[in-house]
Parts: structure tokens; sequence; C-alpha cells
């Protein structure tokens, strides 16, 4: 296994919304699962910004994704799923107060630190806290899970991140397909990691299947991927890159694996 000498029996995840623990790190989590390692998700909001496809007038947003989020963990074969409880920010405007956005990194690292102490993970896999996607939401939780793991410097901490040039053709897909996104409307300026901060690169293709089952979970959003041409499907599906954060990494060869099993 190549630089990842140390054993991992428990793994949490940091994400901002329900869906971004399946549509993100699905793959990650049930690659862990299938090696035999008790995973932990904590979901900083319950995604009420969201988008709420084919629900009645009224229907409370914030309860269905959550169910969405706890019912695609157990497919993925999460142990336990933490909800911070943080409002959900959305795209652009003055955050609310109560939001993710609105609140201090040093708030959110102590609510994510408790988390750790609960779960004891051997590894943490946060977002990008570099904002290489462009929602605040995700760099919020990214910067405050660095952050917490700071105390812990034994604890192995990595960035789920999406490639700069695999995003370049996302956005350009996305311009045909949903020409109203919301996302095309940020500023596209440095997004996406270049290759060489990548470090870890997962192969994950042989969990297509299941990903596609707990995808399906989130029946009130949008996948990012639909209606995308088949080759950048495959890309964001099949493959997870990973920028490891604690330890630092030194240079040398890339990772291609994080469990035993």
């Amino acid at each position: 296994m190549t630089g990842t000498e140390n054993s991992v029996d428990r793994l949490l995840i940091t994400v901002a919304h329900p869906d971004d623990e399946t549509f993100g790190t699905g793959s990650l989590i049930a690659a862990a699962v299938q090696a035999g390692v008790e995973v932990t998700v904590c979901c900083a909001t319950r995604g009420e910004a969201g988008e709420g496809h084919g629900l009645p007038a009224g229907a409370d947003l914030a309860a269905i994704r959550e169910a969405e989020l706890r019912t695609a963990g157990a497919i993925l074969g999460v142990h336990r799923v933490v909800v911070l409880g943080y409002g959900d920010s959305g795209m652009d405007g003055t955050p609310a107060e109560g939001t993710l956005a609105a609140a201090s990194t040093a708030e959110v690292a102590e609510r994510v630190a408790a988390v750790i102490a609960e779960a004891q993970p051997d590894v943490v896999v946060t977002l990008d806290p570099a904002g290489t996607d462009g929602h605040r939401d995700h760099t919020a939780i990214g910067q405050a899970t660095i952050q917490a793991c700071q105390a812990l410097p034994a604890l192995r901490v990595y960035a789920w991140t999406v490639r700069r040039s695999v995003l370049a053709r996302w956005f350009a897909e996305l311009e045909k397909v949903r020409p109203g996104s919301a996302h095309l409307d940020l500023d596209r300026e440095g997004l996406g990691r270049p290759d060489p901060d990548i470090t870890t690169v997962l192969d994950h293709r042989d969990l297509r299947a299941l990903r596609a089952r707990a995808m399906a979970a989130h029946a009130s959003q949008t996948a990012p991927f639909d209606d995308m041409a088949a080759d950048l499907r495959d890309e964001f599906l099949d493959t997870d890159c990973l920028v490891r954060i604690q330890p630092a990494w030194a240079g040398g060869e890339i990772e291609h694996a994080l469990f035993h099993g």
C-alpha cells in the first residue's frame, strides 16, 4: 500500500450539506466500509437552501434533505451521521445569522473538535479548504475541520477536491445542459486544484453501482453529473482526488490507497 503504512479503523468525513457526502465522497465512504472501517459523517447544515425538486409547496426541505442524508449514508454503510445544525448559507449574498458562512472558523472548529473527540477517527477527510469549487459553505467546513485537527498532529487529514482541468470541463458542459445554473455565476478564476497539488488518487470505479443507489436517495437535488457527457461523468465518479493536509505532504510517490483491506 503506497504511502499508507498505518491501519485505519475509523474515518470521519466532514461536509457542508446533505448530498456532499454522496455526490462528493460517496465512493470513498463505500471503499472504507468495504475495508472494515467505521465511518462517521458530520454534516454542518441541513441544506435548506438547496433545490427541492418535485416537492409540494411548503415542504420542509431541511427535514427532507436530512432524511435523504441518512438514507444515503445507510446505503453506503455509514455507522453514524452527525448534523451540526448550522443554516445553509446559499451561494451568494450576505450570509444570514446562524448560517455556516456567518459563523467564525473558530466556532465551527470547536463543534467539529467535539465530533472528533467522540468519533476518535484515525483519518479525517473534509472538503477543500482552499475554496476550489467556489461554494463558501464547502470552504467553511474545510477550513474549520483543518483547524480542529491541528491540535492532533498524529491524525491524518485530507481534503477531497476536483482537478482544475476536470472542473473547467464541467463548467463548459454546464453551460450547455443547465444554462440557468447558479454555479455559472461563480468567479471561476482559480477554481479546481492544479495537478501538482494532488497527493492521493483513488480508483473507485468498482463502486459506481453502489454510489448510484446512494445518489438516487438525494431525490430532491440534481446531481452535478446529470446530463453530462459520459467521459466527464467517468472522471468524476471513477476516481477520487485528495490533498493530504496533515502530516504535510513532503513530495514523492502519489498515494493510491487509504485503507487496509
